[in-house]
């Protein structure tokens, strides 16, 4: 894991609103489909979006979201669902402890956690077995320390 976690946290609410939307149109560029934006719109839709549930719909909106932009989701690249549900439930857990705040706090409060770190998954996960064709395909259990929430 590394020590070096500087994530680049949000201003406001509309802008977080605004790679969530986007994303959800296939409207956001590439380039803005980073690690925080990936973070930022699952709490998004958790927080404000209750017709999604992202255990379920994540993986469908990722896979054609990243077809929209030309990416692949194939074997090696592209949609990871092991890495999706690991975040998603990373996700919860982080926001179970910033209830009653807006969401702009709530949101960098999830980046600055241990849950917003990109490393976060290795936690539980060897490298091997997290990168590997099962875990991208399909749900992987963990093999390093329990996953609570999961």
């Amino acid at each position: 894991m590394t020590t070096d976690h500087k994530p680049r946290l949000f201003a406001t609410d509309a802008e977080i609103r605004r790679i969530g939307t986007g994303f959800l149109a296939c409207a956001l560029a590439k380039a803005e489909w980073t690690h925080e934006a990936h973070l930022s719109t699952t709490a998004w839709l958790i927080l404000e979006r209750p017709d999604i549930h992202p255990e379920r719909d994540l993986p469908h909106l990722i896979r054609r979201y990243n077809e929209s932009v030309g990416g692949v989701n194939s074997d090696t690249e592209g949609y990871h669902e092991t890495i999706t549900q690991v975040s998603i439930a990373a996700v919860r857990r982080a926001l179970a402890r910033s209830e009653g705040q807006g969401l702009t706090v709530r949101v960098n409060a999830l980046l600055l956690a241990p849950e917003g770190r990109r490393d976060w998954p290795l936690r539980f996960y060897s490298r091997e077995l997290l990168f590997s064709k099962e875990a991208r395909l399909g749900w992987v259990g963990p093999d390093r320390a329990a996953l609570a929430g999961v």
